[in-house]
């Protein structure tokens, strides 16, 4: 019998604070009808019960709101609901569109563009479905039953959709398109907890995995209107049999995941996908922990090649990969920025000079966000304060003109390395893509190096030669970097090391950082994030944990599936968590390593 004693309620309340551990916060969209904000108990208890803790998001367009809700929680569940106004998609509505919920679009569109740029788990159900294809580039059916031959222009709308998407998205759409059955009822007159309909699963799919290997799933249905086309960074994994998109996941190895049912009211067959979110919440809070309490660094970055094209990152720029707004978004503390010098540059130094010049304007344009860094102290005041910093460096010895006093003028302008040679031999040394001109480091070359050792610059061999690899690290009186190098074990290409000179950077105290150029991850396909993964784990197998990092060469045409911007640096580090990484460890692969290093061939000089 329940009993109304407030004191013994909360007494027993008090214990779950030491006994329980903290729940993921799983943020719901509430619907709008009559001037309130509603959520049907079937949502939130189903977050309950796998383990996650509800709250519901209003439907408020307030974007710094929108903003503060999203830094708070660890997961999205977009809800079902009304119809969307098509307008948000450039259609203009069609006669059988049925009420829309005006209070909720913008809100809700908002909230998943901004979600997914910071890499928030999220699942969408039936239109919280809707509204993901819709916010992401996707496009929706109004009405599915519209014409007598509603089913096939819908299905023509859906393979036309699909025909623009990836070769993924087009592997998987023939795999469900196998049926072309008239239109079936998508609308049950039935209980919502009842399945009235089966959906087909694409094997090897997160969908599948969710629900063991399932090729086949029933489910409820009470919709009209669908997602007719995913965009480029979903695919299609369930269909109905008249080929109904019924789920779609990402395209990118990110935890983003909808469905057309509503699993809220199928009890147990629902709750896969509810502790499938609550999982993947509990790793991105654990993942944007490690990023609060770790020094996250990027050690390369091509990004100034665009400033001279207009391109800004203190500003949310299409045009690059790295800006302040997706540091901030993928919890990136610090990015090195090289005065990068094309091969053929007449006027190398200016050229280099030119490039610092512009790295140094915007950042000091930047209102006290973005500061400039060289030490390691530095770097680690910035992060106390907030602040992203900006590290400075050049690529291709070219910049030095052939003068050694060349290299105490830009040590003199704050950079922390050269990268000696680029795509071709230089009066430094020869290259990976060279013809061998000195048969290694030339006589110039070794004055350069003892001058980079004696001024406490780091001595970067991506790019270079075997013979100059080995030059080098005999030479150099400090241990020598390879700033954006893969493992030439996964993909046989000149620019990647061998497992011969892992083991010998390592044996010298030197790091090797993974780098996302296509090209360097994989010699067939398109690669991935889980690409990058395997050569990191190839690197730290032969080199151990503490030799290695990740040097992007974002805007240098380094960028992969999963980990394409500096936003989506949050979505590598949940893959390492889900690898068995610790925090030390991914300590030590984020920067870490480089910052031991850089701290002791500055204090050496």
């Amino acid at each position: 019998m329940h009993h109304f004693s407030l004191p013994s309620f909360y007494t027993e309340a008090l214990k779950t604070r030491f006994t329980s551990p903290r729940r993921p916060l799983i943020g719901l969209t509430g619907n709008f009808a009559e001037g309130e904000t509603r959520l049907a108990k079937a949502y939130y208890h189903q977050v309950e019960l796998a383990g996650g803790t509800p709250v519901i998001i209003p439907p408020s367009a307030d974007a710094t709101a929108i903003a503060s809700t999203l830094d708070a929680i660890d997961g999205l569940l977009l809800t079902g609901g009304a119809d969307i106004n098509p307008l948000w998609q450039g259609d203009m509505p069609s006669p059988h569109l049925h009420a829309i919920n005006s209070e909720r679009d913008l809100a809700e569109l908002l909230t998943i563009r901004m979600a997914y740029d910071r890499g928030i788990p999220m699942l969408g159900i039936c239109r919280g479905m809707q509204a993901i294809a819709m916010a992401l580039g996707g496009k929706v059916i109004q009405d599915i039953y519209e014409q007598e031959s509603g089913s096939e222009k819908c299905i023509s709308k859906r393979e036309e959709g699909e025909a623009k998407q990836s070769s993924v998205d087009a592997d998987t759409a023939a795999a469900l398109s196998e049926t072309s059955l008239p239109l079936m009822k998508h609308s049950q007159d039935g209980p919502r907890n009842e399945a009235t309909h089966m959906v087909k699963v694409c094997p090897d799919s997160v969908l599948s995995h969710i629900y063991d290997g399932a090729e086949t799933l029933y489910v409820n249905s009470m919709h009209h209107q669908a997602v007719g086309c995913t965009g480029n960074l979903f695919h299609v994994v369930a269909t109905a049999p008249d080929g109904i998109i019924e789920a779609m996941e990402s395209n990118c190895h990110r935890p983003a995941l909808a469905v057309q049912w509503h699993p809220e009211c199928l009890e147990a067959g629902g709750a896969p996908l509810f502790r499938w979110l609550n999982e993947q919440a509990l790793r991105y809070r654990r993942a944007r922990t490690v990023h609060t309490q770790v020094l996250t660094l990027d050690t390369h970055c091509d990004t100034p090649m665009f400033f001279a094209e207009g391109a800004d990152f203190r500003t949310r720029d299409n045009r690059i990969k790295v800006d302040l707004y997706k540091m901030v978004d993928g919890g990136v503390d610090a990015a090195t920025m090289v005065a990068y010098i094309p091969q053929r540059e007449t006027s190398p130094f200016s050229y280099a000079n030119a490039q610092l010049d512009r790295i140094e304007e915007q950042v000091n344009g930047s209102e006290g966000r973005m500061a400039l860094a060289r030490t390691a102290d530095e770097l680690r005041v910035n992060k106390q304060h907030g602040v992203r910093s900006i590290l400075r460096a050049v690529e291709n010895g070219n910049a030095l003109e052939g003068k050694i006093e060349n290299v105490a003028h830009f040590a003199g302008r704050g950079i922390i390395y050269i990268t000696l040679v680029h795509n071709g031999d230089n009066d430094v040394c020869d290259s990976a893509k060279g013809e061998r001109t000195h048969g290694g480091v030339s006589a110039f070359g070794r004055e350069v190096i003892g001058e980079m050792n004696r001024l406490g610059l780091m001595v970067d061999l991506s790019h270079a030669s075997e013979e100059s690899f080995y030059d080098a690290l005999d030479i150099s009186s400090t241990p020598i970097v390879c700033s954006h190098s893969n493992c030439r074990a996964l993909c046989d290409h000149p620019r990647n090391l061998t497992d011969e000179q892992l083991r010998a950077l390592a044996k010298k105290g030197g790091v090797a950082h993974i780098t996302l150029y296509p090209g360097f991850l994989s010699a067939t396909g398109e690669p991935s994030i889980l690409n990058a993964l395997e050569h990191l784990n190839h690197a730290v197998s032969i080199m151990g944990i503490e030799h290695v990092g990740i040097g992007t060469d974002f805007d240098g045409d380094g960028g992969i599936c999963g980990f394409n911007d500096a936003s989506e640096a949050i979505n590598f580090t949940m893959h390492l968590l889900g690898k068995r990484y610790s925090q030390a460890d991914i300590e030590k692969i984020w920067g870490g390593n480089w910052l031991r290093l850089m701290e002791q061939i500055q204090k050496e000089k």
